[in-house]
């Protein structure tokens, strides 16, 4: 072994220190974080997940960056809510019905006939009540970054066509695993059944339901369409999707890295505005040249006024009551 005299040792010293000093002011060491997105590799909101790790990497130097696993890779949204609240997953974009099994404040957002209409929906997110939204995640095991577009969901079936509420009546329609779109279209006279995303595919194909209500780019990418013929632009949510980092992983991060990831999910959210809109209108017109039978005009009133026990059971909560006041003053 060497003998190093006491300016060689000093000298490694110093350098050690430096080492330390760099490793400080640059953050944590390079790490790769995990994102799960059910939905597939072409999706505006995979997309816009790629685009953030890009722009994390960008001003990182490299240091961190995004993993996005599509196409229900780590499971069922479901699965990796709970997941990413463990820990086990680091970020996550979901439909703010599902979370809301955890998150009280987005069961409102979920609120069937709550937007007036997309405008008014973004105009609410981008604006003060967003931000206080995406504050109130952290009780929970989970740190609110950004709200994606998610559109407006409407009703499908292969029945018939849904041109009021009575036609509604008898029809097994798949929701989300979530109680309040249950309770949404029991209201609407129709049978709810819970099941994940990835299964209601076959779940159409093999008469298991008799339809679903999703957006159009759903409906058209999962080949929901080719099963269920009809769709009714009841547009009865339009609730967005929201992206969370666990708090475990949140915390892993200095504060100059946190503020980085914020600014790159915001502008995530941007850039996913605009694939989702394309994403739309391709989705609608491949819809129609498949024949699919689109009922446009209906009376949505009928609709609106079956939900009035779903909004007296949030007016119970007085949280809920006064976030859903403070949305509908939203001009």
């Amino acid at each position: 072994m060497p003998v190093l005299n006491r300016a060689e040792l000093s000298r490694t010293g110093v350098i050690f220190v430096a080492l330390l000093l760099a490793i400080c002011a640059t953050g944590a060491a390079a790490r790769e974080f995990r994102a799960a997105d059910t939905q597939t590799e072409d999706y505006p909101t995979v997309q816009a997940l790629r685009y953030m790790s890009a722009l994390i990497a960008e001003r990182t130097g490299g240091r961190h960056e995004i993993k996005v696993f599509h196409s229900r890779q780590l499971g069922e949204e479901k699965e990796t809510i709970e997941q990413t609240r463990a820990g086990a997953i680091d970020l996550n974009r979901t439909n703010v019905a599902l979370i809301g099994n955890f998150v009280p404040a987005m069961n409102v957002l979920a609120m069937p006939f709550l937007f007036r209409s997309i405008e008014h929906m973004q105009k609410v997110l981008d604006g003060p009540i967003g931000n206080e939204i995406l504050g109130s995640f952290e009780p929970y095991g989970f740190v609110g970054l950004a709200f994606y577009d998610s559109g407006a969901r409407s009703i499908y079936n292969g029945v018939r066509p849904v041109k009021s509420i009575a036609d509604l009546k008898g029809l097994r329609i798949r929701v989300q695993q979530s109680e309040l779109m249950s309770q949404m279209i029991r209201s609407l006279g129709a049978e709810p059944v819970e099941l994940p995303y990835g299964q209601v595919l076959t779940g159409l194909a093999t008469r298991l339901i008799d339809g679903a209500e999703n957006n159009w780019p759903s409906f058209v990418t999962t080949d929901h369409y080719k099963y269920a013929g009809y769709y009714t632009l009841t547009e009865h949510t339009m609730s967005p999707e929201v992206l969370v980092i666990s708090l475990k992983a949140w915390k892993s991060l200095s504060a100059e890295d946190q503020q980085i990831f914020r600014e790159a999910a915001a502008r995530s959210g941007q850039f996913m505005r605009e694939k989702w809109r394309d994403l739309e209108e391709q989705s609608q017109r491949k819809a129609e040249a498949a024949g699919v039978t689109i009922v446009r005009d209906i009376d949505r009133k009928p609709f609106e006024d079956a939900m009035a026990a779903i909004y007296a059971k949030a007016a119970q909560d007085p949280a809920a009551a006064a976030l859903i006041e403070r949305i509908r003053k939203v001009e």
